[in-house]
């Protein structure tokens, strides 16, 4: 497995935590295509899924805390498959303490020696730990 796939999550959640959105942007390819367990469940391109970071992240008070588990990637030349379990969390604007952990697959590409993502599939949301 390429330490570089790795690199890239740790990178991308340390810009969740600090709500850095032009920094998270930056993970993925301009033609994303993002399934989300929120409506319309379904983001295409750059510019909707910053939509969806944006309004997300003006839900939390400060930073929202991210973990990552069971980081599972499979490459075949520029190409890798990759699922994991990412729990968000965090204190909403309306005081409430939420979080939630989800299963992930990611498909990401290597153009120019760089890695993004391009496709991402979000399920099985819940509050349980």
């Amino acid at each position: 497995m390429t330490t570089e796939i790795p690199a890239l999550y740790e990178n991308q959640f340390d810009a969740i935590r600090t709500k850095d959105l032009d920094r998270l942007m930056s993970f993925y390819s301009p033609d994303i295509v993002y399934y989300d367990v929120v409506p319309p469940l379904r983001f295409v391109g750059s510019h909707a899924l910053r939509e969806r970071f944006a309004h997300w992240f003006a839900g939390f008070r400060g930073t929202i805390g991210m973990d990552l588990r069971d980081l599972h990637v499979t490459t075949s030349g520029d190409l890798a498959v990759v699922h994991f379990l990412s729990r968000s969390r965090g204190t909403l604007t309306n005081g409430r303490e939420v979080g939630s952990w989800v299963r992930g697959t990611s498909c990401c590409q290597r153009t120019q020696g760089r890695w993004s993502r391009g496709f991402r599939t979000l399920r099985a949301r819940s509050d349980r730990q």
